[in-house]
C-alpha cells in the first residue's frame, strides 16, 4: 500500500510574514498564501474563487521568507498537511496546515516552471 502527503501550490502571499521562535528557539513563520481558480457557471457567468492556506516554515526557509517576502509576492510552497488543533471559547477545534519542505520565491514566472520540469 502506498501512502503520499504531498503538496505543491502556487500563489500570492495575503500578509507580510513576520518571525517568531520556538520555545527552542528555532525560527518559525507563517504564511497565508491565497490560491485562485477560475471557472465559468452554468449560466455563463465568469467568476473566481480564492482559497486560503495556512503555512508554517521553519529554520532558515522561516528566516529567508521574513527577510525577502512581502503581502502579494507570489511564492511556490512544497510541503505535507498536519491537522492542528487550538482551543477558542472553551471548544476545541481542527483545522489543516501545511508544514512546508520547500519555499521558492521571485518575481519570474519560468523560476517555478523550471522547478516542476526538474523533477519530471
Amino acid at each position: 500500500m502506498l501512502n503520499l502527503n504531498e503538496v505543491r501550490l502556487i500563489g500570492n502571499l495575503g500578509e507580510t510574514p513576520e518571525l517568531r521562535r520556538t520555545t527552542s528557539s528555532t525560527p518559525v513563520t507563517n504564511l497565508v498564501l491565497a490560491t485562485s481558480e477560475r471557472y465559468i457557471t452554468s449560466t455563463g457567468e465568469k467568476k473566481e474563487r480564492t482559497t486560503w492556506h495556512r503555512i508554517a516554515v521553519f529554520g532558515r526557509d522561516a528566516e529567508s521568507c521574513c527577510r525577502y517576502l512581502h503581502k502579494g509576492d507570489q511564492v511556490m510552497v512544497r510541503g505535507r498537511i498536519e491537522n492542528r488543533s487550538r482551543e477558542l471559547e472553551g471548544k476545541q477545534f481542527y483545522y489543516p496546515e501545511i508544514v512546508a519542505d520547500r519555499v521558492d520565491f521571485g518575481s519570474k514566472k519560468h523560476n517555478y516552471e523550471e522547478a516542476t520540469q526538474e523533477e519530471e
